[in-house]
C-alpha cells in the first residue's frame, strides 16, 4: 500500500492520476487506467460552493476492439481504432438539474489523444458555465464561459446552474455524439441558488522580477520528423530547444538522426534549482491546427503569462498547457518556481502516443545552493 501525505498549504482542487510506464502510457490510459483525486480546502467552504452538489465528470478516451484494448503494435494504432468516450465509466450518462439549481462539476480531461472543446448545448444555444479553478488552482473570481478548452490532462472546476427545463448535452468539438446528457427538470428552485462573486485567494502569482539568476530562460519546441525509423513506429517525436538531447551524429542530417531531441533515460535535459524562478517558452512547429502537443512539467505548477506573445491579464495557473499547430504553431510563455521536491521528474507532451515515442525529457530538481560537502 502506498501512502501519500498531502502537505499543509497544498491548493484545494481537482487532480488526477495515471500510470507512467514509458512505452505503455498511452495504451494503459486507453484501457481506462486513470482516476480522480480531490483535495479539499478553503474554496469548498465558500457558501455558494458548499451548497452545490459536488459532481465528478471524468472524461476518458478508450481504444477498444472486439471488447478489448488492442496491442499497441504500430504507429497507426491511434487512428485505426476509433475512440470511445466515457464519463465516469459510462457512455453518455444522464445527470439531472432542477431549474435554478447550481452544481459544481469537477471536469477532468483524462484523455490520451484528444483535446476537448466542451459546450453544454441545447436547441437554442449554449448553457453558460462559471469556471472557478484550472488544474487544481482556484481563480480569484468566477469566469463565465460558453466553451471550456481542455488539453489532454487539464481539469476545470465549473459551476453549472439549471436554466429552462429541457434536455441539454455536454459535447466536445469533433467528437461524434454527446459525452453526457443533462436534463433540467423538476420543480424550479425559488429563489434560484446564487453564484459566488469572489473566491479565496488562490496560489500567489509570480512576477518576472522574481527571476534572480542568469540563464533562467528556457525554450522547448515540439517537432516531429516522419520516416526516421524502420518498422512499425517510423516517426521521431522530438523536444528541441534548450538542452535538447544531443544527436547521435552532430554533423549528419538531424531530421533523420535517431537520438536528437528524443527521450534518453540516461540524459538529464534540465537541472532546476530549488527556490528559483524561471521563464519557459514552449511552442509547436506543427502546421496543422488540429495537432496538439500539451506541455506538462511534473511537480510544479506553471503560471501562464503569454499566449502567442500576448500577455494574459490576469495570468492563469496550469500544470498542462495545450499547444495547437498552425502557421505559425501556437506558443506559450510561463513562469515556474521550483519548490519543495528534489529528485528526478519529467517534462513531456501529454498527447501520450507522442510521449511514448520520444517526446519526453528528464528533469532533475536540486538544492540551491548545493549542500556543503561534509
Amino acid at each position: 500500500m502506498t501512502v501519500v501525505d498531502v502537505p499543509v498549504g497544498h491548493p484545494a482542487g481537482t487532480y488526477w492520476y495515471h500510470p507512467h510506464l514509458h512505452g505503455s502510457t498511452a495504451e494503459q490510459i486507453a484501457g481506462g487506467m486513470a482516476g480522480v483525486i480531490v483535495v479539499e480546502g478553503d474554496i469548498d467552504e465558500v457558501p455558494e460552493i458548499k451548497a452545490a452538489a459536488d459532481v465528478i465528470v471524468c472524461i476518458n478516451e478508450l481504444k477498444l476492439k472486439d471488447g478489448e484494448v488492442p496491442a499497441f503494435t504500430s504507429g497507426s494504432w491511434m487512428t485505426d481504432v476509433p475512440s470511445v468516450f466515457t464519463v465516469n465509466g459510462t457512455v453518455n450518462p444522464t445527470i439531472t438539474l432542477r431549474p435554478g439549481e447550481v452544481q459544481r462539476w469537477r471536469v477532468v480531461a483524462a484523455t490520451a489523444f484528444t483535446a476537448l472543446q466542451l459546450t453544454i448545448a441545447h436547441d437554442h444555444g449554449h448553457l453558460p458555465v462559471h469556471q472557478i479553478a484550472q488544474d487544481g488552482v482556484a481563480f480569484t473570481e468566477p469566469v463565465t464561459l460558453t466553451e471550456i478548452d481542455l488539453a489532454m490532462g487539464n481539469r476545470a472546476d465549473i459551476l453549472v446552474r439549471g436554466g429552462e427545463p429541457g434536455s441539454y448535452t455536454l459535447r466536445a468539438t469533433g467528437v461524434p455524439g454527446p459525452l453526457m446528457t443533462v436534463r433540467v427538470t423538476g420543480e424550479p428552485l425559488d429563489p434560484p441558488m446564487t453564484l459566488p462573486t469572489s473566491l479565496p485567494p488562490g496560489r500567489p502569482f509570480l512576477d518576472e522580477r522574481d527571476i534572480a539568476h542568469p540563464d533562467a530562460d528556457r525554450e522547448v519546441v515540439f517537432h516531429a520528423d516522419p520516416g526516421v525509423f524502420p518498422g512499425a513506429f517510423p516517426n521521431a517525436f522530438r523536444m528541441l530547444g534548450t538542452h535538447a538531447t544531443p544527436p547521435a551524429d552532430p554533423d549528419g542530417d538531424l531530421t533523420h538522426d535517431p537520438a536528437y531531441g528524443l527521450f534518453d533515460p540516461g540524459y538529464a535535459n534540465h537541472t532546476l534549482r530549488l527556490g528559483t524562478v524561471e521563464r519557459w517558452t514552449v511552442r509547436s512547429d506543427e502546421t496543422m491546427p488540429a495537432f496538439n502537443h500539451p506541455f506538462h512539467l511534473h511537480t510544479n505548477q506553471l503560471l501562464l503569462t503569454h499566449r502567442n506573445g500576448r500577455r494574459l491579464d490576469p495570468p492563469v495557473w496550469h500544470d498542462t498547457i495545450g499547444l495547437t499547430g498552425g502557421t505559425p504553431g501556437r506558443s506559450a510563455t510561463f513562469l515556474v518556481a521550483y519548490e519543495d521536491f528534489t529528485g528526478h521528474a519529467l517534462a513531456h507532451c501529454h498527447q501520450l502516443h507522442h510521449e511514448d515515442l520520444g517526446m519526453m525529457q528528464n528533469v532533475t530538481y536540486v538544492q540551491d545552493p548545493p549542500p556543503a560537502a561534509e
